[in-house]
């Protein structure tokens, strides 16, 4: 049964019109004749949603109980025993309620399309898991429900729902988007301009790398080589030397006018040439990545015998519309004699737009001739068989003009300099026929009797003999030479490759698939992928690039680990050294490994000190109270002893008092174990300090409740914060006063302070040394070893964990005339478009 096709609505936020438009497309469908259904709509009583709803047949949810509530969700199995071509089923990334067959609504949809039915849905921007916490940074609010983007991207058709922020806003005061009771405080807390132009750009940028990755792929999929200059893509050809800068700044100048939002696609790669020893300093390679990073884009290095051809393939891999050279540094007689690599670069540049750029090494001067040493590629065999079709000749007609000026013995070394010459250029073939040929000339030409191919003396057979030989054997010399400094040269080419991916391994940059990239751009291939072999079969570690391309090669590592590789076929040569780098990317795998390991082990080891601390700590202060109970209630209950009514009444509070002290204890460690089990989800939203205030207060018992002074500014702004938890934090702190200050008044005052608001619990205890101020904060420790019965050191703790979880910091001050000051760093709900933090304070020791 073929599967059913997922349309997804997605927007920047609630109110685009996400559910609106999904309506409209159910009605349009419903108007061509498809069997369209509603299987869960919530309208969240918007009048045209409500509207939209008319007309459509609505499937019956199944009614469930919610933390005490009762809610509706979605009935899969009504939608599959109905059977529609299309349903329509809202919030993709809903959470269900405990109990249901799947605990999150895409995996409801997940089943319904498996069943071969369509699904309309939507969800918005700051649901996509990836984007969590970039959400939260923008808005200070954690998405309570995400969905994986893989499942999104798996989406057949997705549609954005796009609405200007201004738009947006004023469907939001017109009360089509919350009742008029939420509009003020959405207007003023999620719904700011800022947040909504973010959330917009987040959801834009990440369609269009949807778009951008579904282009690719169909490029893929239909053989397409040819760049589509969809978007602007720069790639910037790097030396190393000193130019190199100036070559950065101005792609990065091209990149920018295209760019999408703040990012820029530039690439910089430097080509590691394997025909010739590689001038750039490291230091100045490592100069270079640091600016391009800098300025958003990414550094590369590629292993080419052919500099221009490494270039633009490795721009036409990445899809590149734009690639920026520096003109050359050569003399002009240099450039005359042999065409350099910028005009190589732009006559085999095809689609892609070359920009030569100026610089201040440009053209060097002086008569330098170019160097002949080197691989001996095809054009350079050309070249040296052109010498000799040339060469030969000339020189020929050269000593024959000077014929009666040089012996047989001078003639010969003269066309041994030109067979020389030859060999240089062209290498060991057009070496040996110019050998060859220039011995006929000199035989034809100047060996008596001329005219012939005949000698007729002994000494001049064997000086042609010998000349003969000698230009062989030079030429073989010179040729294996050539080809060995050729290897030495692509030997170092691969040595600086290996150290640098060696650096990166070592030093953890960008772990393993970044390690793959760049194998993946070194050979040029389309895509690289580690696979391991296991008792199930085999699994994909990691990979880069386009992996549905057809795999072309397999380089085993380990007899667990592999290789696989898509793209062109590899020589011999580009084995061996690919199996030194498929070491590396095995001890990439290994270190991350090894990593992860550390931290679980560093985990349990803390999570081991904390139970050992734990047990260390309570196993008095546990006792003490529940001694304490035990004493008291066992005298009340004692028919023995003849108490009186003062006496009953001293031991009922000597009852009351160990249970509340046994409560406190039992509701820290609680709160301890939620902060370590990072279980902690507070729900932020705009609180009354004063208020806040008097519920912590009644922590304390009467007696210290008298001690405390509270002093309110008239214009105390609210804070953003979770009540319940900032009145833990309150609690904790205040009682943390009265404990250690038990004689004295606890002044308590509250106001703005530049932008601020500052809750100040003051004490006049004996004070935190400096050096201890950080240690009191860390779970079951007590300032100076306090003795038993002072608690087992979690109120600080609990306190700082609770603040830290709000999005707030606590730390310790020095209070005047002696004490301490918990500040708790807070933000103000008032100004929270700017993001000023506000900053609670209260001393304690």
């Amino acid at each position: 049964m073929p599967r059913g096709i997922l349309r997804i609505y997605l927007g920047a936020a609630p109110g685009v019109g996400k559910t609106y438009a999904m309506l409209g497309e159910a009605h349009r469908r419903l108007s061509r004749g498809t069997d369209v259904v509603v299987g869960l709509v919530d309208p969240h009583g918007r009048a045209h949603t409500l509207e939209q709803l008319a007309g459509l047949e609505i499937l019956p949810r199944d009614a469930v109980t919610r933390d005490g509530a009762s809610v509706t969700e979605l009935d899969v199995g009504g939608v599959l025993a109905r059977r529609p071509e299309v349903v329509v089923i809202d919030e993709l990334a809903h959470a269900n309620a405990p109990g249901r067959r799947h605990a999150k609504r895409w995996e409801d949809i997940a089943e319904v399309l498996d069943a071969g039915i369509s699904v309309l849905t939507t969800v918005n921007v700051h649901q996509l898991e990836s984007l969590s916490d970039v959400v939260e940074q923008i808005t200070g609010v954690p998405p309570r429900e995400t969905v994986p983007d893989a499942v999104v991207r798996r989406a057949d058709q997705i549609e954005l729902v796009d609405m200007s922020p201004e738009a947006l806003r004023r469907r939001l005061a017109h009360g089509n988007v919350y009742p008029a009771e939420e509009i003020d405080a959405a207007t003023r807390n999620y719904f700011r301009i800022g947040n909504l132009t973010a959330l917009r750009e987040l959801a834009l940028l990440w369609l269009a790398d949807q778009v951008d990755e579904g282009l690719r792929r169909y490029r893929t999929e239909h053989a397409i080589d040819h760049i589509w200059e969809a978007r602007e893509r720069v790639v910037v050809a790097l030396t190393g030397g000193a130019e190199s800068d100036t070559l950065i700044r101005r792609g990065a100048r091209i990149a920018s006018r295209s760019a999408r939002g703040s990012e820029i696609d530039l690439l910089a790669v430097h080509v590691l040439a394997a025909n010739a020893p590689d001038g750039a300093s490291t230091t100045a390679l490592q100069r270079q990545r640091q600016l391009v990073e800098s300025l958003g884009g990414s550094f590369h290095q590629v292993v080419g015998t052919d500099i221009p051809q490494a270039l633009l393939e490795f721009a036409r891999t990445v899809a590149a519309t734009q690639l920026v050279i520096g003109t050359s540094r050569r003399s002009r007689l240099a450039r005359a004699l042999r065409a350099g690599i910028g005009a190589e670069v732009v006559a085999r540049s095809g689609e892609i737009d070359v920009h030569i750029v100026t610089h201040a090494a440009a053209g060097g001067h002086g008569l330098r001739l170019p160097p002949l040493t080197g691989a001996l590629d095809p054009r350079r065999r050309w070249l040296g068989l052109g010498l000799t079709v040339v060469g030969i000749p000339a020189l020929t007609a050269a000593c024959l003009a000077a014929s009666g000026a040089l012996s047989l013995a001078g003639l010969m070394l003269v066309f041994l300099l030109l067979v020389l010459a030859v060999a240089l250029v062209g290498g060991l073939w057009p070496a040996l026929i110019a050998a060859v040929v220039s011995g006929l000339s000199v035989n034809w030409f100047f060996t008596p009797p001329t005219g012939r191919l005949h000698v007729d003396r002994v000494d001049n057979l064997i000086a042609l003999g010998a000349y003969l030989l000698t230009a062989i054997a030079v030429a073989t010399v010179v040729d294996r030479s050539a080809r060995r400094a050729a290897d030495a040269a692509r030997s170092r080419a691969e040595t600086a490759m290996l150290a640098s991916l060696s650096r990166s391994v070592l030093a953890g940059d960008h772990g393993l698939p970044r390690l793959l990239e760049q194998i993946r751009e070194a050979f040029g291939l389309t895509s690289v992928s580690m696979v391991e072999r296991t008792e199930t079969g085999q699994r994909t570690v990691v990979s880069c690039g386009d992996p549905t391309t057809e795999t072309t090669d397999e380089v085993a590592i380990t007899d667990a680990l592999a290789l696989r590789l898509c793209g062109r076929p590899l020589s011999a040569s580009d084995r061996r050294v690919l199996v030194a780098f498929a070491e590396q990317a095995a001890v990439a795998l290994q270190q991350g490994r090894l990593a992860a390991q550390a931290a679980e082990a560093a985990r349990l080891a803390a999570a081991n000190s904390m139970r050992t601390a734990l047990l260390a700590a309570v196993s008095h202060d546990l006792r003490t109270p529940l001694a304490g109970i035990k004493a008291a209630s066992s005298a009340l209950r004692s028919s023995d002893l003849q108490l009186s009514e003062a006496d009953r009444a001293e031991l009922v509070e000597t009852v009351d008092a160990s249970a509340d002290r046994l409560a406190a204890l039992v509701d820290n460690l609680l709160d301890m174990s939620r902060l370590q089990a990072g279980a902690v989800t507070p729900a932020l939203s705009p609180s009354d300090l004063p208020e806040v205030v008097a519920r912590a207060l009644t922590w304390l018992d009467p007696d210290e409740q008298d001690r405390v002074h509270l002093h309110w500014s008239d214009d105390l702004p609210t804070a953003t914060a979770d009540p319940g938890l900032l009145e833990r934090v309150v609690a904790n702190l205040v009682c943390n006063a009265a404990r250690h200050a038990p004689t004295g008044p606890i002044s308590l005052s509250a106001g703005p302070v530049g932008g601020h608001v500052e809750l100040r619990v003051a004490d006049r205890g004996p004070g935190i040394p400096l050096a201890d101020r950080e240690q009191v904060f860390v779970a079951f420790q007590r300032l100076g070893d306090s003795p038993s019965g002072q608690g087992v050191g979690l109120g600080l703790a609990v306190a700082r964990g609770l603040t830290e979880a709000m999005g707030g910091t606590l730390t310790a001050e020095d209070t005047p005339g002696g004490g301490v000051t918990m500040v708790v760093a807070l933000t103000v709900a008032d100004a929270a478009s700017s993001a000023v933090p506000a900053t609670v304070t209260a001393a304690a020791r």
